[in-house]
C-alpha cells in the first residue's frame, strides 16, 4: 500500500494536490487526527475494497493534536507501513496574495494580519518540512505543472493519460445527461427496435450488436468518431481538463447507442485511455419506466 501524508502551509496547494491524487486512485481524507494513522493504516490494509493507495492530509487545522505527529509516524514504522511525507511550500508574497484573492483568513491569525499567521504556521511545520520526502513549492507553478509534478512523483510509474474518458449511452427520449462535454446523436443508424425478433433486445445482445456495427454507416462513423477523439484528447489533457463526458444517444438507449457505446468504448482501451462506461437507460421499456 503506497501511504502519502500532505502537509505544508496553508494557500500552498493542499486541497488542489488531494483532487490530482484522486485522479490517481488515491483514497483521500482530509484533517485525520495523527493519533488515528496506525488504526487507519490497519483498517485500509485489510479493507475487502483493496485500498492500495492512500492520502492524508494533517496540518495546522488539528491544532493541538498535531503533536501526535511525530508519534503516529513512528508507530506507522513499527506496525511495517511505509509512508512518504509531501510537504508543499510558497513564498510569504504569493500566500498573501492568494489569501487577498479569496478573501480567506488566516488559520492561525483568523482576526489579525496574515503575515503573521504565515510566519506561525511556518515556525510549526518546520520540523516536518525538514523531514519531508517531496518538498513542492507552488509560488511559481501553474495548476498543469503543479499536477504533472504530483503526477511524475506519485502515479507509481504507470502511464496515465491524465484523463478518465466516461461514455453515458442514453435515450433522447428521456433526455440528454446534464454532465455531457460531446454528445453524439445515433439515430441516422436503422434502428433494431423495428426487427420484431429485435425489439425487446438490447445493444448487450450479439444479433443486434451484428446488426448496429455492421452497417456501413456505423463503420463509418466509428471511425471518423475514434480520430476525433484522439486528436481532442491530447489537447484537453494539454489544457488541464482531467475528465471527459461523452454521450451518445439513440431514441429510446437500449440498442444502437448501447452497441456503439460498448464499441467506442473497447476501442478507446485498446488505445490504453483510462475510460468507463455507463448504460443509462438500458432497462428502460419503451414508455419510459423502468422494468
Amino acid at each position: 500500500m503506497r501511504f502519502v501524508i500532505i502537509s505544508g502551509v496553508s494557500g500552498a496547494g493542499k486541497s488542489q494536490v488531494v483532487k490530482y491524487l484522486e485522479d490517481l486512485g488515491y483514497f483521500c481524507v482530509d484533517n485525520l487526527p495523527p493519533a488515528l494513522l496506525p488504526k487507519f493504516a490497519e483498517i485500509c490494509s485489510k479493507s475487502s475494497e483493496s485500498i492500495d493507495k492512500v492520502a492524508l492530509v494533517i496540518d495546522v487545522r488539528g491544532g493541538a493534536l498535531l503533536k501526535d505527529l511525530f508519534p503516529g509516524l513512528q508507530a506507522l514504522n513499527e506496525a511495517g507501513f511505509a509512508y512518504e511525507l509531501l510537504f508543499l511550500e510558497a513564498s510569504d508574497e504569493v500566500l498573501i496574495k492568494r489569501y487577498k484573492e479569496t478573501r480567506r483568513s488566516h488559520p492561525l491569525a483568523p482576526e489579525g494580519r496574515v503575515i503573521k499567521g504565515i510566519r506561525e504556521e511556518r515556525r510549526i511545520l518546520q520540523e516536518i518540512k525538514d523531514r519531508a520526502d517531496h518538498v513542492i513549492d507552488t509560488s511559481n507553478l501553474t495548476t498543469r505543472q503543479l499536477k504533472d509534478e504530483i503526477f511524475s512523483i506519485f502515479s507509481q510509474g504507470k502511464s496515465f493519460k491524465g484523463i478518465i474518458i466516461s461514455i453515458i449511452t442514453f435515450g433522447f427520449k428521456y433526455g440528454i445527461p446534464i454532465d455531457c462535454d460531446l454528445v453524439f446523436d445515433v439515430r441516422f443508424i436503422p434502428n433494431p427496435y423495428y426487427i420484431p425478433s429485435m425489439k425487446k433486445l438490447t445493444g448487450k445482445n450479439e444479433a443486434v450488436k451484428r446488426y448496429v456495427l455492421e452497417c456501413s454507416e456505423t463503420e463509418t462513423f466509428l471511425a471518423k468518431l475514434i480520430d476525433m477523439l484522439e486528436f481532442l484528447i491530447p489537447n484537453y489533457i494539454k489544457e488541464g481538463k482531467s475528465q471527459l463526458v461523452i454521450g451518445i444517444g439513440c431514441t429510446g438507449g437500449r440498442h444502437r447507442s448501447v452497441a456503439i457505446g460498448d464499441k467506442v468504448y473497447n476501442m478507446l482501451l485498446e488505445r490504453q485511455h483510462s475510460v468507463v462506461i455507463d448504460h443509462r437507460d438500458i432497462e428502460k421499456d419503451g414508455r419510459g419506466a423502468v422494468k
